[in-house]
């Protein structure tokens, strides 16, 4: 499956395209303040909720508003400085400049800014594990900026169309690169495992097109969208090139790459400065054999569960569930050996609360419902004979077939000798008591029916000079019933000449073939 990436910045990536592509002059340029930001800015605004954010940064929110709002204080250059600057950074990677990458760069260093110096401090806990595995990898560790325009450095961010995490997989490619992804793990939010998922998607599209702006662009969009631009451009190969056939969404991926390379570097020339935020880096990685709950983590030793989900965010119910397979748990190292200490304790703790037992083995069990009998009326019992439907017997009781069947429990077929009961009106209890013994021709007479002998005459049709009779059947007629009117004929012969089966029903109307006896 293609990876469809995350469509951040949808609103400012259309804005950016339409000026590129209108010629329109420098000076007209919106302000950033009138670019809507879509997903990248939600996820800036969904940063200060993480634990460590608010332990870091606690009462600093309305200096940092004020900050954004003195203009005057934001640095703004000359195209030929950024130029510049873009040249210095060593990369293996284009690092083009043109009026969109401009754009996103004033966006990244005017509006949001203090959110931004947030990410700036995320940085230096996420940047050393992206470099770390894409050294691994053998790719260029500048791609880690990706993940500033992916995800705004939230393991917890979820785009419009479901991509996921710090690098924005979708599920169907998360899942072929190995992540578990369900009900109660998504490892699309682990740091660790879905960098080395994302480095391995990179390396498969390098290998595709051995260049890597147009990995970035194929990361976003997907291969099938920059090959489609490939050939509507006449086999272009450079980005610039195929810039207007791909994808609107796509057009401004890449330039924002760029700008948030440029950004990530030469930030404090902007006046910004990373907030530093006190995220454990001396973690301790521990492997669970057995089902937990980060709570019970949380209240024996006595560590804030909202610190243990932002250390843990691939577990979206609080649970590990370890006896599927091991899973790692994250904590502070300082706690690391109390666990080992205490596990024993640990899962033990509340276990009946969080994972209740009692569920784990049950059977169906059979409903205890009695049918509540009419008031009033005085109950009798019919035995079921050989012919009969519940339709008939509602018939000759007077009662509806619903009736019948709820004072019953009847779900399916009835069988000859059973006991049903019937509710009937006390002064004609005499007269239905009658029922059981009649014939069941003087049933049907007794509610001005045919009786079947008259019915014969019209229903049964012989063919001439033929070894078959063709019976068309009747209302509440069964097979038995049929076989009954012709000696020596048995239900079997009927069902085994109309390829009938024993769950196969007949209905009113419908020719039935029987052989003619000698």
């Amino acid at each position: 499956m293609v990876h469809k990436g995350i469509y951040l910045l949808v609103s400012l990536v259309v804005a950016a395209s339409q000026l590129y592509g209108s010629g329109m002059k420098s000076d007209t340029i919106p302000l950033p303040g009138e670019i809507r930001l879509s997903n990248f800015e939600k996820n800036l605004d969904s940063l200060v909720h993480l634990w460590y954010v608010r332990q870091s940064v606690p009462d600093e929110r309305s200096e940092m508003v004020e900050d954004v709002e003195d203009v005057e204080v934001i640095a703004e250059f000359p195209d030929s400085v950024y130029i510049d600057r873009l040249s210095r950074i060593p990369s293996l990677l284009e690092l083009s400049y043109n009026r969109i990458v401009r754009n996103y760069i004033h966006v990244y260093t005017k509006k949001k800014k203090e959110n931004l110096e947030i990410m700036l401090g995320l940085s230096d806990y996420y940047f050393p594990i992206f470099e770390d595995i894409f050294d691994y990898y053998d790719l260029p560790v500048e791609l880690k900026y990706m993940s500033v325009i992916e995800s705004a450095l939230n393991p917890r961010a979820v785009s419009r169309v479901g991509a996921t995490g710090l690098w924005q997989f979708m599920y169907g490619t998360g899942r072929m690169y190995g992540l578990t992804i369900n009900s109660i793990v998504d490892e699309r939010r682990d740091p660790i495992k879905s960098t080395h998922a994302a480095a391995k998607f990179l390396t498969d599209l390098y290998h595709i097109y051995q260049d890597w702006t147009l990995v970035i662009a194929a990361y976003n969009c997907g291969p099938g969208n920059v090959n489609k631009a490939i050939r509507r451009s006449g086999n272009k190969r450079n980005y610039w090139d195929i810039y207007y056939f791909l994808p609107r969404e796509t057009r401004g991926y890449v330039p924002a790459f760029i700008a948030a390379t440029y950004v990530m570097n030469y930030y404090q020339e902007h006046n910004l400065k990373a907030k530093p935020i006190e995220i454990p880096l001396a973690v301790d990685t521990l492997m669970i054999h057995d089902d937990l709950h980060l709570s019970q983590v949380a209240e024996v030793l006595n560590i804030p569960v909202k610190q243990l989900r932002d250390m843990n965010p691939q577990y979206r119910r609080d649970i590990i569930p370890g006896k599927s397979r091991d899973f790692s748990l994250k904590l502070p190292v300082e706690y690391a050996s109390a666990f080992i200490d205490l596990q024993d304790t640990i899962f033990a703790f509340k276990d009946s609360i969080y994972f209740n037992q009692n569920y784990k083995i049950t059977n169906p069990v059979r409903s205890s419902y009695v049918p509540q009998p009419p008031s009033g009326k005085t109950k009798l019992y019919y035995t079921v004979q050989p012919g009969d439907n519940p339709g008939y017997i509602a018939s000759w009781y007077h009662i509806g077939l619903s009736q019948l069947r709820y004072w019953n429990n009847i779900r399916s077929l009835i069988r000859v000798g059973q006991k049903l009961v019937v509710y009937v009106p006390p002064e004609k209890a005499d007269y239905y008591r009658k029922i059981n013994s009649m014939t069941f021709e003087e049933k049907q007479e007794s509610i001005g029916k045919s009786t079947a002998r008259k019915e014969e005459q019209v229903l049964i049709q012989e063919a001439p000079d033929s070894d078959y009779i063709y019976y068309k059947v009747k209302y509440g007629d069964t097979i038995w019933d049929i076989a009954k009117k012709y000696p020596g004929v048995t239900d079997t012969d009927i069902m085994r000449l109309n390829n009938l089966g024993i769950n196969d029903h007949i209905h009113p109307g419908q020719q039935i073939k029987i052989k003619r006896k000698s």
